[in-house]
């Protein structure tokens, strides 16, 4: 039998005008479906902490315009007048771009909040008002390899000034060695540390673990740091502040902006840590090869031809590859 859209349409604006949906009638055990603002508690609990950290400001947005709204009631409309609102009133950054970065944010949130409800059962998919938005096209990334000068040049600026300038200039060299992300360098406990093998074990995204290797000498100024800022026990922070607390995100927020200062091409680019890790993976797959640098960057996804399920290399091979990079030795390679 062949449904009338005309009393399709006539019922759906039925339901909307009585404040039901199509699940109010099924006479199932479906839960009672919550407000934005009483689910996102739910939400938050069961997020992880970088979720929290990534998604917490756009969820409070979406609660604050929208939590007395049921969850199955939100419409894709009112999503996306929360993301022109974002894109509006994004604050300007060093890496900013006209505030397109604040919308893509707000839209990834917004899934991430309605999937957590989907797997809860209180809507399907096909009724998530926020898989109907659609996500703008990624920008072309601007970031690219520093020269030898321009790390050089970083370095330098890192060491003159600062009230830390040795937490500092062991940040760099960390991530310029391994490639590691900002998350994986802070996670670093004293147990991460292998001196005798010159290795540190990196915790990164998506819960992914994994032995890089150091430069001794590397090896060596980090487990004086520890030592001398009060790291005893094994999972004690390995990276500290001058009075003994964890380092955090807000020490390499502090340092780029110095460096910036100090070097105005660095602000002017929007330079960040990641371009150190875009640098050194860069001179790896120039001199080692695709497999080589998606060891040493720690990529363990399987997208892309069948043919790089092959393509892979051991700790010896990157170890190789960091004794070419730095110019010492290193007892894996």
């Amino acid at each position: 039998m062949t449904t009338d859209p005309d009393r399709v349409a006539t019922a759906r604006a039925l339901l909307e005008h009585l404040g039901l949906t199509a699940a109010d009638l099924t006479g199932t055990d479906a839960p009672a479906v919550p407000t934005v603002a009483e689910y996102l508690p739910a939400v938050v609990a069961a997020a992880s902490p970088s979720t929290r950290r990534t998604y917490g400001s756009s969820w409070r947005r979406m609660a604050a315009a929208l939590g007395d709204r049921r969850i199955d009631a939100v419409r894709a409309s009112d999503l996306e007048a929360l993301i022109r609102q974002a894109v509006v009133g994004a604050r300007p950054r060093r890496n900013s771009r006209n505030g397109r970065h604040a919308g893509e944010h707000l839209i990834a949130a917004a899934r991430a909040f309605y999937n957590r409800a989907i797997a809860d059962g209180y809507l399907t998919a096909v009724d998530s008002p926020a898989h109907r938005v659609r996500k703008p096209r990624r920008l072309p990334n601007t970031r690219r390899a520093l020269t030898p000068d321009e790390v050089s040049d970083i370095n330098a600026a890192a060491r003159s000034g600062g009230n830390d300038t040795v937490l500092d200039a062991l940040l760099l060299r960390l991530h310029t060695e391994t490639a590691c992300r900002r998350g994986g360098a802070l996670a670093l406990r004293r147990i991460d540390l292998d001196t005798d093998h010159a290795l540190i074990r990196l915790c990164e995204k998506g819960g992914t673990q994994r032995w890089q290797p150091i430069t001794p000498m590397l090896a060596e100024r980090l487990a004086d740091h520890a030592r001398a800022r009060g790291a005893a026990a094994p999972a004690d922070a390995l990276l500290r502040y001058r009075n003994g607390q964890p380092a955090t995100y807000r020490r390499y927020d502090l340092l780029w902006a110095r460096i910036g200062r100090q070097l105005p091409w660095v602000a002017a680019q929007g330079i960040t840590t990641h371009w150190l890790r875009h640098t050194t993976l860069t001179w790896v797959e120039r001199h080692f090869g695709y497999g080589v640098a998606r060891a040493y960057a720690g990529h363990t996804d399987r997208r892309g031809p069948a043919t790089t399920t092959y393509i892979k290399a051991d700790l010896q091979a990157v170890s190789a590859a960091l004794a070419a990079l730095t110019g010492q030795p290193h007892p894996l390679a």
